[in-house]
């Protein structure tokens, strides 16, 4: 009876040219890109609902707070503490992802090609004595 034999080949170049750990720092550096987006809109988006829904806007708005004889007054405010907090956690993701992101590209060949391409002087041949 045989053994069971598993062929790590194509994980190693999937397309020819570009590794698995090549493909995970570009799928990590757009996930990065998206979170950085997604928190910015996400952030905009809450600055818009807080200008929306300040005193001022509200009372402005309604029609009831329009007559001369009428004052209009809030008297309860909405809790934003939360949101804003989710605007925070959104960008320390992002930043938790831009630091996974820098390690996958230590381990990719494009960092060590930068290094291994400079001839630093622990790299020179010392010629041979005659």
């Amino acid at each position: 009876m045989t053994g069971f034999r598993l062929n790590l080949s194509p994980l190693k170049e999937p397309l020819g040219f570009i590794k698995l750990v090549e493909w995970d720092f570009i799928i990590t550096a757009v996930l990065v890109f998206l979170w950085l987006v997604c928190s910015s809109a996400w952030a905009k988006g809450l600055q818009n609902v807080k200008d929306a829904t300040n005193t001022e806007g509200i009372s402005a708005t309604l029609g009831v707070c329009k007559g001369s004889n009428v004052t209009c007054e809030v008297t309860d405010f909405a809790n934003m503490r939360t949101l804003n907090i989710s605007v925070v956690f959104g960008y320390l993701n992002m930043f938790v992802w831009a630091g996974n992101a820098w390690f996958v590209y230590k381990e990719t060949r494009w960092h060590s090609q930068k290094f291994s391409s400079q001839p630093g002087p622990a790299r020179q041949q010392v010629p041979a004595p005659i």
